[in-house]
């Protein structure tokens, strides 16, 4: 399931993160410094909102659809989460309309706000859907989903940035694409729910397991977040516009990377503990950190050695100076992100204990606060950019630590070092090839930088690599001879 999942979902994540990158091209362009700042603000709020009201939901469809059995379990299942976002829904756009009404602040942010805040019941009937195809295995309708809400939010939030409509423009597309795909999705789902009905204990029981889950999120939202409101505070909202641009640049390659490589192996990992035991798991989840490592270690360190020539690439020429030096500081930290969410932070849900997973988030939250308040006014930009790769990496430790108590996930040491070797030779030969700048080094980097690694990793067989370019290569001589 989780090798059917990665190639499955790798057209959509093409498309996420190329439709990433040409966000951060069009729109430091198309919106100035404190109107791209304004974004990020509401931005930050959006997701935080959405994770507090919405997320225990996909978290329950997720890990709960795997364990329904066909008939009246399933249409349970799914009536109780349906008419449970339709409440929390309604409730949602009344308190938002009235929050934003009475907004004291910049009426340019409020507008802002009000765009991100109408889209979010939207997005999550959208999710809901979306996290159900990936627990039924359905890999094409999932793909497909988010690549067509992906490219409609892009291209309706740079129609808005063209017509005037500054930093509310890229979160009116994220609000109206998914709006605009309910109508294919929902009754769909609506037809598989009919004959089910409303079951207290059921949501209760996802509620004691999703609340902890969206709590943490929440708090890594915090986490990833405060920087951009003490940076309004203590500088300007350009600034955070600036900082914004370099963390986008940063973040969005390595969370694609590992959404990409999440979403095949989420559903696997369930499937293999309700379906094969404890064993089973852990031969899966050896394989999933083995290919993380090997994808993930290369292109965080990558994205760092070329930060530079990126934001000339990228950013607009107002925010690109500022934001390629905190570039590599953010890649670290969303190497760090990625391996907690994605693999050690999975322990808490295969176990069904999500509690310890909020105590293990609150570390690093607190930690981060603290950090930004004593670094940011000294420092600037750096100041949250050390704050955060931080405490990302308090939180991997805790979140590991923890972990272990509760559903021990295995690591593969001998593919961390191997890959961790690939990666310092390739490091060490891009950092000696000559700065020239632009498109031309940036495309030198990458291409020596990935015949480097590939060279390495393939001679010292890291994550196994070898053994599987040898076995496609013997399956590929094979159907080439019956051919």
């Amino acid at each position: 399931m989780f090798w059917r999942g990665v190639w499955g979902y790798l057209p959509a994540n093409i498309v996420q993160g190329g439709a990433g990158f040409l966000a951060i091209v069009l729109f430091t362009r198309l919106l100035g410094p404190a109107d791209f700042g304004r974004y990020a603000l509401a931005f930050s709020v959006m997701t935080l909102a959405h994770v507090a009201v919405f997320s225990w939901l996909e978290a329950a469809m997720a890990r709960f659809w795997a364990a329904q059995t066909p008939g009246a379990a399933a249409q349970g299942h799914l009536a109780s989460l349906y008419r449970t976002a339709f409440a929390l829904g309604a409730g949602f756009l009344v308190v938002a309309g009235l929050s934003t009404w009475f907004w004291p602040g910049d009426p340019l942010f409020r507008i802002a706000l009000a765009a991100g805040l109408a889209g979010v019941p939207a997005r999550s009937l959208v999710k809901l859907a979306q996290e159900r195809y990936r627990a039924a295995g359905e890999v094409g309708r999932a793909a497909g989903l988010d690549m067509a809400v992906t490219v409609g939010g892009l291209g309706l939030g740079v129609g808005f940035a063209l017509a005037g409509w500054g930093g509310a423009a890229p979160l009116l597309g994220i609000g109206l694409a998914p709006l605009a795909a309910l109508p294919f999705v929902l009754p769909g789902e609506l037809r598989r729910a009919r004959g089910g009905r409303f079951e207290g204990s059921r949501v209760r029981g996802y509620a004691a397991y999703g609340y902890p889950i969206a709590a943490s999120l929440a708090l890594t939202v915090v986490l990833a977040s405060t920087d951009r409101f003490l940076l309004a505070a203590f500088l300007d909202e350009a600034a955070v516009g600036a900082y914004h641009a370099g963390y986008s640049i940063a973040n969005r390659t390595l969370d694609v990377l590992f959404l990409w490589l999440g979403s095949a192996g989420q559903p696997a990992l369930v499937m293999a503990l309700e379906r094969g035991g404890l064993e089973r798991l852990k031969v899966a989840a050896r394989e999933q950190l083995s290919i993380f490592l090997l994808i993930g270690l290369p292109a965080a360190a990558g994205v760092a050695l070329v930060a530079r020539p990126l934001a000339e690439v990228l950013i607009g020429e107002a925010l690109r100076q500022a934001a390629a030096g905190v570039t590599p500081w953010i890649a670290l930290s969303a190497l760090l992100y990625g391996l907690t969410a994605y693999y050690f932070g999975q322990a808490f849900t295969l176990a069904r204990k999500t509690r310890r997973l909020l105590a293990a988030m609150a570390i690093p939250a607190g930690l981060n606060v603290v950090l930004n308040l004593a670094l940011v006014p000294r420092f600037g930009l750096m100041g949250a950019a050390w704050a955060t790769a931080a405490s990302f990496a308090i939180g991997l430790m805790a979140t590991q630590l923890i972990g272990r108590r509760v559903m021990p996930l295995p690591i593969p040491w001998d593919s961390l070092i191997r890959c961790g070797v690939a990666t310092a030779a390739m490091a060490l030969v891009v950092w000696r090839l000559p700065a020239f700048g632009g498109m031309a080094e940036l495309a030198l980097d990458a291409a020596v930088g990935g015949m480097v690694y590939a060279a390495v990793a393939l001679t010292l067989n890291a994550a196994g690599v070898r053994d599987v370019a040898m076995r496609l290569l013997t399956q590929a001589r094979e159907r080439g001879a019956t051919a």
